[in-house]
Order: C-alpha cells, then structure tokens, then sequence
C-alpha cells in the first residue's frame, strides 16, 4: 500500500511530525501545494496546524478546494493535527476539524481516531463523537508525549 503524507507547516513543526510518521510508515512527504499527487497514493495522510483563531493553515488554503474536487473513494485517509492547547484551548486543532469536514463527504475510509485523554483544552472541532478525528499534537506544551503519541497511532493505522 503507497502511503502519502500531505501538510501545511508554517513553523515547521508540522513537517517535523510528518517526518516521524513517513519514517515508520515508509511513506512520502509533500506540501498541501502538491495535493494533485493523492491520486498516486493508496493511504492519504493529511496534517494541518491550527493558526489564529481556529483557522486552516494557509498552504491548505488552495489545497482544500482542490482536494473537494477528487474522488477518494477506495482509499484510507488518516489526519493529524497540530496545536497550542493551552495558548488556544478553545480551538486546538480546529484545522484537523476543517480537514475532516471536507474529506468525510469524499467517499474515503477515514482511520485513526485517538482519545481527547491527556489533553486539557476547552473546545475543538476536530471532537466527533468524544474523540478526536485524528492524532492531536501540541509541541508547545507536551513535547514530552509527542513520539509516543505517533507511535502508538501508526501501529493503529497500519
């Protein structure tokens, strides 16, 4: 199964989660800019942070509306979300939340939902059912945890 990795990463931490990931899934990394490229890809993950007040990531901004356009019927599709909990409890990962909105009407088999245990935030639209759409990652404030996280969710997706 081909494995794809698309991101917006304005800091580069997003990237940086990304990396971990490819490496244990052997997968190849791109910019949300290359999004055409999904169709090359059995297993799509899409990682996005979350800026200002709960927005996409800006290199998602034109990779959305095309993604809306692709059929993605017949592949899995996993999403990662990177934010700040504590800094913007009311939004932490809200871009994963966008993400999800679109590729959930797209036909695709979405996997890798993770528990909001560990986490201290007040609000998030990445929250479906009491979980998480996709791994949550916050750098600012559980580094400590990051590694572990990934792990535990790639063996998950797999």
């Amino acid at each position: 199964m081909r494995t794809g990795i698309f991101f917006g990463s304005t800091t580069g931490v997003t990237e940086d989660v990304c990396k971990k990931v490819a490496k244990l899934l052997d997968a190849d990394v791109f910019e949300a800019s290359e999004i055409d490229k999904v169709d090359d890809y059995d297993f799509l993950i899409f990682a996005t942070s979350t800026w200002g007040m709960g927005d996409l990531q800006d290199s998602w901004l034109d990779a959305i509306d095309s993604l809306k356009n692709k059929n993605l019927s017949n592949k899995k599709v996993a999403l990662i979300g990177v934010g700040d909990q504590m800094g913007f409890g009311d939004t932490f990962v809200n871009g994963m939340g966008t993400i999800y909105d679109v590729v959930s009407e797209l036909g695709c088999n979405l996997v890798g939902r993770t528990s909001t245990d560990g986490y201290d935030h007040s609000d998030s639209t990445a929250v479906r059912d009491g979980e998480f759409v996709g791994l949550a990652i916050d750098e600012n404030n559980q580094s400590d945890l990051t590694d572990e996280r990934i792990a535990k969710w790639v063996e998950s997706v797999k």
